[in-house]
């Protein structure tokens, strides 16, 4: 597999010709251009979830690989700008992020959020929308699945799911993922946990639910995919589940 196109904003991979599957990963790097430097915060913020997920981009690429799919990848840390929130949220542009003031943007005004936008967020969704528009041109029904990654603890308390299904209005699609996991028999699967998928302008709102495609959200605990033999376990459980999803034509 080859990374198709490589932007300041994004990345993305070529699927097969016959492929309708499109995978997302919205927090794929922690990387800020050189411009903004740190945003002021020291290295050891980066290593943490505040600045991307982890484990995320490895396992997005390796599902790709495995099933040929399409993907679009952020390639932007979320402490620049968060690719997974509408432009009216108040935590799309982060200034205090898990306990971290983040510096950098704690004086940004109209004019640099509007930059940010322009360079990031939208060249991002932009190629989101082109790649939906590519499958829709080969006469398939694109499938969107969004892979992220959720700490292991917050605030303290030890979550006990190793992979989480978020969703929204695709129940169908969802209810196929969740039964797809528990079927290996060894995990603990989170329904709308640890998160709840109905988030107003996020990217699955904005390019599924809103637009009535089949969707869905795959959170895989990170300390499950922090290495590589643990993201070569997950990127066969993942392609396992969603392998027979490609075939169903809703």
């Amino acid at each position: 597999m080859n990374i198709d196109q490589v932007q300041d904003a994004y990345e993305t991979v070529q699927g097969g010709n016959a492929q309708r599957l499109i995978l997302l990963c919205d927090h794929a790097s922690a990387s800020l251009p050189a411009a903004y430097g740190a945003l002021g915060l020291p290295p050891e913020q980066f290593a943490r979830h505040i600045a991307y997920d982890i484990g995320a981009r490895a396992l997005t690429l390796g599902v790709a690989g495995r099933l040929q799919a399409h993907a679009v990848l952020s390639c932007f840390s979320r402490l620049l700008i968060d690719p997974n929130r509408g432009l009216d949220d108040p935590t799309l542009i982060m200034r205090i992020s898990d306990g971290a003031a983040v510096p950098g943007n704690c004086s940004v005004d109209e004019a640099e959020r509007a930059r940010r936008i322009a360079q990031f967020h939208a060249p991002y969704h932009r190629a989101i929308a082109e790649t939906i528009s590519a499958v829709h041109a080969k006469g398939l029904v694109p499938l969107l699945v969004s892979i992220h990654s959720f700490t292991p603890v917050w605030r303290g308390w030890p979550r006990p799911w190793h992979v989480g299904i978020l969703w929204d209005k695709d129940e169908a699609t969802a209810r196929a993922m969740i039964a797809g996991f528990l079927a290996q028999g060894d995990l603990v699967v989170g329904d709308n946990e640890p998160y709840h998928g109905a988030l107003e302008g996020d990217t699955l709102n904005t390019h599924g639910t809103s637009a009535g495609r089949p969707h869905a959200l795959i959170e895989v605990r990170q300390d499950l995919i922090a290495t590589k033999t643990g993201v070569d376990d997950w990127v066969e459980r993942v392609a396992k589940v969603i392998e027979p999803i490609m075939y169903d034509l809703r």
